[in-house]
């Protein structure tokens, strides 16, 4: 059987600015031939400039380097963790292009998880005001989110993800075998959004996660490539009909905007951004159910789904509604002072809603 017939295609459809994702088991593999012409592929020019952290430098810069052929490389190496995800430390990877005297043509590739993706992203947005970059995700959060659909950024100490761009990649690789070096904890944040998709979008996906998650918590390679291909097609779809979140694509911040209160309350990294999420979810599932939109048993079958997948359904015991309330105010989907969340009729079936009770959101804030 040959390596074509092992890889699955997503196509993110944006007109000009279509691009691919890959996904499969030994795609990046620097032995196979396949593997390095399909990546040269999508390099316009000879210079490119990788970068990695120092988790994954020493697991997998090597065998991407090697499938770059006669390619001017460059690297760096940027420190792990969210906490790094910021302007100082951005300033890294410009300094590497300018350094290496690197031109328009040249193409920034981002090989790490989702806060390399979104500073290589956000640098390659900024550098001589826009060159190419290619997502090489190694985690199963940026694999089936951060990745696609072009959002890059740099966090800021008074809300996250505040600073940044829309920037498309030219190509995204997911290859499932770089999810064998993930740790427990990082795996299941990434699961979180993948529960996401069953729950803004496909109800039948989400009974189908219910019946597979463990197979998903044991790196089940088929059950990878089934949720991870599923959760890029919900989001190539929700992208290609609203690329800069004016409307449908804000369903996918699910979760989130209690999600990043919890990780800039609690200092970045201290809580990994799927964990935060999973307690957002569940704060919005309970706000749903106070309005009378979302019944008691859907609840339940959410808070179960992401406590079997080994991820937390409650916010930090140490934050409080004041301390929610101001940094859900900073969010991005705030207009004109309005706080917008994403809230559920039902799983499946997600909304965006401005005139929910505030007096409930109250309520929800101090259950938890």
């Amino acid at each position: 059987m040959s390596e074509e017939k092992h890889i699955d295609t997503v196509n993110i459809d944006l007109g000009e600015r279509s691009y691919p994702i890959y996904i499969g088991s030994g795609l990046l593999q620097s032995t196979d031939q396949n593997s390095a012409s399909r990546l040269i592929e999508h390099l316009p020019g000879q210079q490119v400039l990788i970068v990695t952290n120092e988790t994954v430098e020493p697991l997998y810069l090597q065998q991407i380097s090697s499938q770059l052929g006669n390619r001017i490389v460059e690297t760096v190496v940027l420190p792990d963790g969210e906490q790094h995800k910021n302007m100082e430390v951005l300033q890294q990877v410009f300094d590497s292009l300018l350094g290496a005297g690197f031109g328009r043509d040249c193409t920034v590739l981002a090989l790490g998880g989702g806060v390399i993706g979104d500073m290589a992203g956000f640098a390659a947005a900024s550098y001589q005001r826009g060159v190419e970059f290619l997502q090489l995700p190694t985690t199963l959060l940026a694999q089936v989110d951060s990745s696609v659909g072009g959002k890059t950024g740099v966090n800021h100490p008074m809300g996250k993800n505040m600073i940044g761009a829309f920037h498309q990649p030219a190509a995204v690789f997911i290859d499932i075998d770089m999810l064998s070096s993930l740790p427990d904890n990082e795996l299941s944040a990434g699961l979180a959004e993948v529960i996401k998709y069953g729950f803004i979008r496909d109800a039948d996906f989400f009974t189908w996660l219910e019946q597979n998650i463990e197979a998903l918590r044991s790196r089940d390679p088929d059950a990878l490539v089934t949720a991870i291909r599923r959760s890029c097609e919900i989001k190539a779809e929700m992208v290609a009909a609203d690329e800069t979140e004016q409307g449908v694509r804000a369903l996918l911040n699910l979760g989130h905007t209690f999600g990043h209160a919890i990780e800039s309350a609690q200092g970045y990294g201290n809580w990994l951004h799927g964990e935060a999420v999973s307690a957002g979810i569940c704060m919005a599932l309970d706000l749903s159910r106070r309005h009378d939109w979302l019944d008691d048993a859907d609840v339940e079958r959410g808070r179960l789904l992401l406590q079997r997948a080994g991820l937390p359904t409650a916010p930090p015991a140490d934050m409080d509604e004041a301390t929610f309330l101001k940094f859900m105010q900073r969010d991005k989907k705030v207009k004109q002072g309005q706080l917008r969340l994403i809230l559920l009729k039902q799983i499946g079936n997600a909304f965006v809603s401005d005139d929910f009770d505030h007096g409930l959101l109250s309520a929800t804030l101090n259950a938890f």
